[in-house]
């Protein structure tokens, strides 16, 4: 088998973590999801992989290079083009035509090809799901997972027959309009006759235009569903969750790096803790090079990224600290994820802070697009 990692989208549900990373490289326990994507295929025997990169696609590239070091090959393919002065501009083409682009260039897809979106978690079987395709006669196939009625219209879902095949999809239905609530993973299995069926030179979506062509054609086309882990980073509130159940142990084969330096507690190296007045609560990490002062309050699940610095009396609570930030004195931060001089509450509030004032994060962003941020970023507000 062969694979490709859909990466080109902006991931707009996920800022303010995509203002400066594409969504693939936003980090569980400090590695990009497309990391744990990467060695999953590897795993099971895929190590020919095509990664199609837009935005901020240089981010995507320089941190996996042509794979080497997973095992694997890795290729790229860009979508955008070069302006006349020579600036690179991104310019997505859609899930299903950043397919096509591919297959056009180099005829990549000369077998059967794994399709994975390139910002969720997954421990599916890759080998089963091949051998149940195959064993239907299907041409392509959608991997779903069943979700709760009430978060349908956060999913493309799909409706199928009883023998598995599908009929109809659904892009984020209302509840009261949904005829399932079995989503689709984003994960496909896909003959080379599905690819060529794409038309070339277009902007083309696999859910909304890819799936009914499909149906309409009336190729085998079956939905699969089965017992694995599907964990989708779709919008900052899914981030916070994602992170609450890997700390908590509830993902298999996912697990808190550094060394345990008291119950539920694993920090990095050279980091320092002054242990007068402080508690901390697992499950917690804190990595290498932090500095964590007297009388600081932690309460897992937390993670505290490298090089940060929590003052005395600072509170930090059910959190994700980015690398590199600094909560003032007497600062409390309760259930938010703090990037940069952003930080984003479980319901995906955002602020940002700039020298110690709020300001509207929509200009601020256009402000901090291109800029370095600072090797610290401050944080001096009380959050209840």
């Amino acid at each position: 088998m062969k694979a490709i990692i859909l990466a080109a989208g902006q991931g707009t549900r996920v800022r303010p973590l995509t203002y400066e990373l594409p969504k693939p490289m936003v980090p569980i326990l400090g590695k990009p999801v497309m990391a744990y994507l990467i060695e999953h295929l590897v795993a099971h025997g895929v190590n020919k992989i095509m990664v199609n990169v837009s935005y901020l696609h240089e981010k995507i590239e320089e941190y996996f290079g042509d794979g080497n070091q997973y095992g694997a090959q890795i290729g790229y393919s860009f979508e955008g083009y070069v302006n006349n002065v020579g600036q690179v501009i991104p310019q997505p083409i859609g899930s299903a035509g950043g397919i096509r682009k591919i297959q056009d260039f180099g005829n990549f897809f000369d077998e059967t090809t794994i399709v994975m979106c390139g910002d969720a978690l997954t421990d599916l079987d890759l080998q089963a799901a091949l051998l149940e395709h195959r064993k239907k006669g299907a041409l392509a196939t959608v991997i779903t997972k069943e979700v709760p009625w009430n978060k349908v219209s956060d999913y493309g879902v799909v409706v199928t027959s009883e023998d598995g095949r599908v009929r109809s999809f659904q892009e984020k239905p209302s509840r009261e309009n949904a005829l399932s609530n079995m989503a689709s993973t984003g994960i496909y299995i896909f003959e080379p006759e599905i690819i060529n069926l794409i038309p070339a030179g277009t902007s083309f979506d696999i859910g909304s235009q890819l799936f009914p062509l499909l149906i309409n054609y009336g190729i085998p086309f079956f939905a699969q569903k089965g017992a694995f882990n599907w964990l989708d980073i779709g919008t900052i509130s899914d981030y916070w969750s994602v992170l609450q159940n890997v700390m908590r142990g509830e993902v298999a084969e996912m697990k808190i790096p550094g060394t345990e330096i008291a119950e539920g507690i694993r920090a990095g190296l050279n980091t320092r803790i002054d242990w007068q007045g402080t508690v901390i609560e697992g499950p917690v990490y804190i990595g290498s090079g932090c500095h964590i002062e007297s009388n600081c309050k932690i309460i897992g699940p937390t993670w505290i990224g490298h090089g940060s610095h929590l003052c005395a009396g600072s509170e930090v609570v059910r959190s994700v600290l980015f690398n590199y930030t600094r909560v003032l004195p007497d600062v409390h931060l309760n259930e938010l994820v703090v990037f940069g001089n952003y930080c984003v509450d479980r319901q995906g509030k955002m602020r940002e802070l700039s020298d110690g004032k709020e300001n509207d994060w929509g200009n601020a962003r256009d402000r901090r697009r291109g800029r370095r941020p600072e090797k610290f970023n401050t944080f001096n507000m009380v959050t209840s």
